[in-house]
This record gives C-alpha cells, sequence and structure tokens, in this order.
C-alpha cells in the first residue's frame, strides 16, 4: 500500500542515473528525455530509498520562471506598450467625469477647485503610485496578481486552506518555495500558527477572498457603462437637441461591440489599443499643459497638502461627501494588479510611472486652472476645457478611450475567475488561452456573455453616469480594503516586514481607504447599492460551490475504500482482469474513493492496468511540467495498480486529452523503471542492513551494483516485461472512468442546508461545464458511473 514520504530530502535527491543512463536507453529504450532527467539530477555516488511519491516530487527541472526577472529588455517594453492598452483605460480616462461627480451642486469656493485638485493629486500619488506600483505589485505570486493570487500566496505558508488535500510533496515544488528572511521569524509563527488553529479565521480570510473577487466582476460590469456613457454624452455639448435616452442606446451599441471583439484575445486587443490610448494620453497631456498657460498658473499651489485641510474647513460635512467623486480619480487602480498575470511587474511600473502618472497630473491640473476662471461649467469640465479646434478629434479620440477603459476590467474578470475555478470556488466554465506566447491571457465566452448583458441593461436603466458613479466608487474601494487586508497578512507571515512599517502601511493606507468608504457609502440610496447587490449574488454562487465542494471531499474522505477491500481482489475470483488501461478520475489525493468499490460490486471487472487519477490544483500559479505527475503503488504490485497526482498551479491549462493521456504513461514508465531498481537493491542488500518495505533507511552503493552486469541484465529483463505489458494495454485501449455524482443534504440536515445543496447548488451543478467537458475526454473512451452522496 501507499509508503509514507521520507523525512530527508536532500538525499533522496541522489537519483538513480548512473544505472538508468545506460540501461535504460540500451536494453528497454526509454526516451532520452526522462533518461537525461534522471541523469541529471545524479550528484552523488550513494543510493538512498526513495518514496514512490517523493522520487517524482524531488526531480526538480529547471523551472521556466514566469516573472518578469527572466524577461528581456525588449520583451518588457513590448509588455508595458500592450499594457496601455489593456490596464490604464480605465484609469486614463477618469477625467471624463471627476470634477463633474465632484462638484454635483456647483462650485461655491474659488479654493474649493484647489482643495479637490488636492486630494486628486494625493490620492493618484498615495494609492496606485505608493501602494500598487511600489508595494502591492511585488506580492504577486509568482507573477500573477489578484485577490485570488495574495490569498493563494497566505494558503501556501499557513494552512489555511479548508479543503484537507495537502501533501507533503507539494512543498518540494520549485514554485511552491519562498526564501523567507529570518527576521521577524519568531512573530511570523505565531501568527501563522493562530490562524492554522482558527476556523473563523479560515472562514473570514475565504469569504474576503470571494468578497474580493466579488467586487472586480462589479467593476468589470460598471467600468463600460461610466466610461462610454461620459464619453459619449460630450456630444451634447454640440447637439443639445440629442437626448439622454439616445445617448444611452449609443452606449449601448458601443458596449455590445466590446464585447463581441474580446474573442480576439488580449494580445491582438492590447496591439490594437495601446496605439489609440497613447494618442488619448498625449491629448489630455497637451491640453492640461495648454489650459494651465491661458487659464492660471497659480493651481500648482495645490500640491501643498494645506488646501486639503483649508477645504474639508470649508465645507465639513460637504466636503465628506465629495469624496465619493474624488474616488473615481482612481478607479482602475485594480486593475494593475488583477492584470499583472498578462504582463509583469516591471512593464506595469514602467508604463504608470513613465507615461500614465504624469498625463493624469497634467489633465487635472489643466482643468482645475481652466475651471478657476469659468466655475460655472464644472458639469461639463472635459468637453468645455477642451479647444474648439480639436474638439472632434479629442471627442472621437475619447469614445475610443472609453471602450478601451473597459477592457482593463474584463480582462482581470477573466484572470481572476479564471483563478477562482482553480481553487473550486466558482463553477466551472470554457477557459480559452488566447496567446501562445504570454501565459495568462483568456478569454471566457460565459463570463463574457455575461458581462455584456449585465453592462446593457445597467446603462439602459440608469442613463446618466451620476447614479452609475456612485456605485462606481463602492466597488473600487471595496476591493482595495481587500487588497489591503491580504498585504497586511503578507507583511507579517511571508516577507516578515518590520512591525513598524507593517503598522505604518495600516495606518495611513488603511485610514485613506476607510474614509473613502465611508463616503462612496453615503450614496447608497442614489445607486451605490448595485455593486453590492452584484457582490451578494457572485459571492453567493461562489460559496455555494466551495461549500458544497468542501463537504463532499470531506465524505468521499470518509467513505473511502478500505485496505481489505482493494487486497481482496487480487485474489477474488468473482472481479475478472480485461486488457487495457483504466484511468479513473477522483478528487482525493489519498485513499481510494468509493465510486470504484461501487463500480466493482456493480460491473466485476477491472483493467489490467488501473491508474487513480487526481486533477488537483495546488495554492501555486504554475506547476513546471516535469513535477506534473506524482505517483505511487495501490495495493500489490502484481494487481498493476497506481496513484497518479496530477497537480497544476491555478494559471495552468490542462493539455488535451491525448497529450495529456502519453505525457502521463510516459511518467508512469519512468516511476516502474525507478521503482523496480530501489525494490531490486533493498531485497538484494545484507539482512544487517535491514529490508523495511514502507521505510528503508539503508543505503546501496551504487558502484558495487554496476559491477554486476548479470544482477543489471536481471533487473533490466523484469523492467522490460513490466514496459511491455504497459505497452500492450495501452494498445488494446485507454477507457476513462469518471463517477456521475448527485450530492444529497442528509436527513437531518436543516432546512438551509438543504435549500444550499439541494436546490442552490443543483441550479449551478446542472448549468455549469460537465466534468468530462472539463477534462477533454472523448465520449467513446468514456463510462461513468452513478453515485448519491449524502453530505
Amino acid at each position: 500500500m501507499e509508503g509514507a514520504p521520507m523525512a530527508s530530502k536532500e538525499e533522496e535527491n541522489i537519483q538513480l542515473a548512473q544505472i538508468a543512463s545506460k540501461e535504460t536507453e540500451e536494453m528497454i529504450g526509454v526516451d532520452n528525455e526522462e533518461a537525461n532527467q534522471l541523469q541529471a539530477n545524479s550528484n552523488g555516488k550513494r543510493l538512498k530509498r526513495i518514496d514512490s511519491l517523493d522520487l517524482e516530487s524531488s526531480r526538480v527541472s529547471g523551472m521556466a520562471s514566469h516573472g518578469s526577472n527572466l524577461l528581456t529588455m525588449a520583451s518588457i517594453f513590448q509588455l508595458a506598450f500592450q499594457s496601455i492598452g489593456v490596464v490604464y483605460g480605465d484609469i486614463g480616462t477618469s477625467p471624463l467625469y471627476v470634477f463633474a461627480s465632484t462638484f454635483t451642486d456647483g462650485i461655491h469656493h474659488p479654493d474649493d477647485i484647489l482643495g479637490a485638485l488636492s486630494l486628486i493629486i494625493y490620492s493618484l500619488t498615495l494609492l496606485p503610485l505608493v501602494k500598487y506600483v511600489f508595494i502591492v505589485l511585488w506580492a504577486n505570486d509568482n507573477g500573477d496578481g489578484g485577490t485570488f493570487a495574495l490569498y493563494s500566496l497566505i494558503c501556501r505558508h499557513a494552512k489555511v486552506s479548508v479543503v484537507p488535500n495537502q501533501q507533503a510533496e507539494d512543498t518540494e515544488l520549485s514554485t511552491y518555495k519562498l526564501a523567507t528572511p529570518s527576521r521577524q521569524l519568531k512573530r511570523a509563527l505565531k501568527i501563522k500558527e493562530a490562524l492554522e488553529n482558527s476556523n473563523a479565521a479560515n472562514g473570514i480570510l475565504l469569504v474576503l477572498a470571494l468578497l474580493g473577487t466579488s467586487m472586480v466582476i462589479g467593476d468589470g460590469v460598471l467600468t463600460p457603462c461610466i466610461s462610454v456613457l461620459s464619453a459619449v454624452q460630450g456630444i451634447q455639448t454640440v447637439d443639445k437637441s440629442l437626448s439622454q435616452e439616445a445617448v444611452a442606446m449609443i452606449s449601448v451599441a458601443i458596449i455590445i461591440i466590446l464585447f463581441s471583439a474580446q474573442r480576439f484575445g488580449t494580445q491582438k486587443v492590447g496591439y490594437s489599443f495601446a496605439p489609440a490610448i497613447l494618442i488619448w494620453y498625449s491629448f489630455i497631456s497637451i491640453i492640461g499643459i495648454y489650459n494651465i498657460a491661458k487659464h492660471d498658473t497659480s493651481v500648482f499651489k495645490a500640491f501643498n497638502p494645506k488646501y486639503i485641510f483649508d477645504y474639508f474647513k470649508r465645507n465639513t460635512k460637504q466636503g465628506w461627501i465629495s469624496l465619493g467623486g474624488i474616488v473615481l480619480c482612481i478607479t482602475g487602480t485594480e486593475a494593475m494588479f488583477a492584470d499583472l498575470g498578462h504582463f509583469s511587474v516591471r512593464s506595469i511600473q514602467i508604463a504608470f510611472t513613465g507615461i500614465v502618472y504624469p498625463a493624469l497630473i497634467c489633465a487635472y491640473v489643466g482643468q482645475a486652472a481652466y475651471l478657476r476662471k469659468f466655475p460655472e461649467n464644472v458639469a461639463d469640465t472635459f468637453y468645455k476645457s477642451t479647444p474648439n479646434a480639436v474638439y472632434w478629434p479629442m471627442f472621437v479620440v475619447a469614445i475610443i478611450a472609453a471602450v478601451i477603459a473597459s477592457q482593463a476590467m474584463i480582462s482581470a474578470t477573466f484572470s481572476i475567475i479564471k483563478q477562482s475555478m482553480a481553487l473550486d470556488c466558482f463553477p466551472r466554465v470554457t477557459v480559452i488561452h488566447t496567446s501562445s506566447k504570454y501565459e495568462g491571457q483568456v478569454y471566457i465566452p460565459e463570463i463574457n456573455f455575461i458581462l455584456m448583458i449585465a453592462c446593457v441593461v445597467v446603462t439602459a436603466a440608469f442613463k446618466d453616469t451620476t447614479r452609475i458613479g456612485n456605485a462606481y466608487g463602492i466597488a473600487v474601494v471595496g476591493v482595495m480594503i481587500v487588497t489591503s487586508t491580504f498585504l497586511t497578512l503578507v507583511m507579517l507571515i511571508i516577507w516578515q516586514t518590520h512591525l513598524f512599517l507593517v503598522v505604518s502601511f495600516v495606518i495611513v493606507f488603511g485610514a485613506i481607504e476607510m474614509v473613502f468608504f465611508s463616503a462612496v457609502l453615503y450614496k447608497f440610496p442614489e445607486g451605490g447599492y448595485l455593486p453590492l447587490a452584484f457582490a451578494a449574488v457572485l459571492l453567493l454562487v461562489m460559496y455555494v460551490w466551495h461549500y458544497v465542494h468542501v463537504k463532499r471531499y470531506a465524505y468521499e474522505l470518509e467513505q473511502k475504500v478500505s485496505t481489505e477491500f482493494m487486497l481482496s481482489l487480487g485474489s477474488s475470483l468473482s472481479v475478472t482482469k480485461v486488457p487495457g488501461i483504466g484511468l479513473l478520475y477522483t478528487e482525493l489525493a489519498q485513499g481510494v474513493p468509493a465510486i470504484f468499490e461501487h463500480f466493482v460490486r456493480n460491473l466485476p471487472a477491472i483493467h489490467s492496468v488501473l491508474v487513480f487519477v487526481c486533477v488537483k490544483y495546488l495554492p501555486v500559479n504554475t506547476v513546471p511540467a516535469g513535477e506534473r505527475f506524482l505517483f505511487r503503488h495501490i495495493g500489490p504490485k502484481e494487481q498493476k495498480m497506481y496513484r497518479c497526482i496530477a497537480r497544476y498551479g491555478y494559471r495552468d491549462t490542462r493539455t488535451g486529452n491525448v497529450e495529456f493521456e502519453n505525457q502521463l504513461l510516459e511518467f508512469l514508465k519512468g516511476f516502474i523503471l525507478s521503482d523496480n531498481i530501489y525494490s531490486y537493491h533493498l531485497n538484494n542488500q545484507p539482512e544487517s542492513e535491514g529490508n523495511n518495505c514502507e521505510r528503508a533507511e539503508s543505503i546501496v552503493d551504487i558502484g558495487a551494483v554496476s559491477e554486476n552486469a548479470a544482477m543489471n541484465a536481471c533487473l533490466m529483463e523484469r523492467v522490460e516485461e513490466e514496459l511491455d505489458f504497459l505497452e500492450d494495454a495501452k494498445k488494446t485501449g485507454v477507457v476513462y472512468l469518471l463517477g456521475d455524482s448527485e450530492v444529497v443534504a442528509s436527513k437531518d440536515s436543516s432546512l438551509f442546508k438543504r435549500f444550499i445543496v439541494n436546490y442552490a447548488y443543483d441550479i449551478l451543478r446542472r448549468n455549469c461545464r460537465k466534468g468530462q467537458a472539463a477534462l477533454e475526454i472523448p465520449h467513446r473512451n468514456l463510462l461513468q458511473v452513478g453515485m448519491t452522496y449524502y453530505i
């Protein structure tokens, strides 16, 4: 049966390559790549017992890093160029509506303009620039960002995942490890222990991750609405006869075109949109400088934060309420982090600090200069401050930029939903990878359609940007608060930052975000309820899916097949062995699922080679191909039953069925070779050295074995026989065995639990992508067994 992992990993890395590189290639013809991998791991002369799962997990190939540190400067600037079109459209179009949303009742004092401008300048400086560009982006998960990337990072360093499928071998992944400094280690361990021992803390972290995800998806709905609608409204400046209903319908048509273009992928969209956004930033910068020079150069006084205090002293409550408009200048900030998987840290930083931030400062300072002279035009600041000579070119570019602004949060929505699916927090949907060059660029047709319908409904129903802006602010600040919470834990547990710096971060950024959040909540009745309604629905969907998944896993773990039943299969005359390979898919990482016993009792036949396959997603963004598969024997070796754990990160895409099957069988061959070599040496060593088949600590001298050619020939003959048997079984055919399970709440469950399991989850399960479709299993090779789980 299954052996326990060995304690000493460094000694276990001493592989069998000195034997395998020669005998394997000459006698049994295992592929050269496999032999080379074995040889690459050979760095000693002695052989130690290697547990079968440890053997595979210790074979660490050179990981193809997804971080920006391995990208060339040309690639970084290329990604920076693309990011302008994908990430920075949203924050770039904020000048269309910020001053209008801030002064909804007009400007009552000339210095209020300086106060609002000072708030905008320091909001842009402290939150997008300091917090996100210089701090948050570095909390990425091997190049991936977003709420779930932070959550998975915390799960990896503290065992706060509610699904009990963790294994010791998972921590040996090259992408799982994170070099941590020793300072503040004692404090970090105490916090980690407190989190691990608190079910309430685990639940709160999960709900925060789901809430942050819901808010990002809400951003994906509201961003197209407010960006496109505010740009199209500019035409009313020259054609006052155009009704608001007509503006809304034009906006709806543009939104539909935008979502229809998503199937072409982030890379093509980025290359198409980046030049237009560069033109947009050039326009708003030049016009801003023009307005400063023409109207009022004294607006630079707003860089003095004294005007913020004067603004609040003069306006008190009304000044606090106006923060709901000021916060719109930082919309799209979260896209820098959520879209990080599409690009790289350096490319995002270069684009923001070199182009976006200076252009936005110029635009807002220029608008303030114009308003100092024409405060009565605050309701349409952007278009009124645009010189007549460039009005129409600016209008066209504004429409294009507004369309592109929506792209940032749409791309972020796709990325974060893919991450949440991999962590079993979202129903299965179709994920299409749109770039073969850059991982993480995905398109999800079902989500794209739902977002489009939601955007159309919101735009047609609200018709004006004021109410949508009230809703937008809650979504923006809500995501920021969740990110700050997770980042604080990352600082304490992973980075082990000095406590003074952590407290400073919480006080400064926490205070700013909570003040903004209180201001946007004030506008709850005026449209602020919309993102909270979105978040509530999405949170319910994700919570129901994850809750039932956890309960179902616990049921399977409790009902797993006994050791006695597995041992009895070899001697049972009622069970027939049929030629071929059977791949039985299960979610269990330990033990044999109850569906197998159910299958054997109803159809008493098993394949000559049976592999229990567990496709397992880890809290890492990617698992290198060389570390993908782990193997163990299940039962006596002569039964030829194996466990295979295929490990993926939340950013990985599973290969096609044929390719996956071939990879699995090739790694199985390597396991058979290694396991036979170990068993042979174990059985032929002196009795005095010990002969524990599960945990042998003895050491075998490879040099001594190599001298005995007869022993090697006998060993290779046995290996060749097993591999020939496996190859014959493969030629006969591979059959996929899946459980078609129905989940039902147990009879003693509460009314609420029965509603969640029997109705809410059942609706989601029936309307999401089926398991065999997600695994890309051909119907002609599929055998399903029905079973009911009572949880």
